[in-house]
């Protein structure tokens, strides 16, 4: 096999994602891109601050996982989802909105939803299942507001029409 019949086979297979921890499975290659998040980052600290920073991020974005698949409205939505992916990509896309110091690495929210039947009742579900999570952790009503009202024009990008 020659050399360059190598190489392009190397960039048409899946690899592992950027970021990728221990367990995630091999996903199709993607560009890295901030914008991927779907919002622009909050200015200031005062939202990373109201979210406790970086371990206050990741234990929200924990519970509401664990919560999620385990829920028997939504859970079926992601039982066959890789739960170490979604936990690392969520907290850095939570990060990066609330300027806690992170860069999104996961693919854009049409192409990660994509063939997964979000409903809107789903949608809904996952929202409340999130305001329970950020609760939980003692963000403040407002913060929550704030922070959902950034997140809500991804809506139409993960939902199935």
């Amino acid at each position: 096999m020659s050399i360059f019949l190598s190489l392009l086979l190397l960039q048409a297979a899946p690899a592992a994602a950027p970021n990728a921890m221990p367990g995630e499975e091999v996903v199709d290659p993607y560009v890295v891109d901030n914008r991927n998040a779907g919002a622009t980052p909050f200015t200031g600290n005062g939202m990373s601050a109201a979210f406790h920073g970086q371990e206050g991020i990741r234990r929200i974005v924990d519970r509401m996982v664990d919560i999620n698949f385990a829920d028997p409205v939504i859970g079926e939505i992601f039982a066959n989802q890789d739960k170490v992916r979604l936990k690392r990509t969520l907290f850095e896309q939570f990060c990066y909105i609330l300027n806690a110091g992170c860069s999104y690495t996961g693919r854009d929210m049409a192409t990660a939803h994509k063939d997964m039947g979000v409903q809107k009742a789903d949608m809904n579900r996952l929202v409340e299942v999130l305001q329970s999570a950020m609760s939980a952790e003692g963000v403040e009503f407002q913060a929550q507001n704030r922070f959902l009202s950034k997140l809500a024009p991804m809506r139409h990008d993960v939902l199935q029409k």
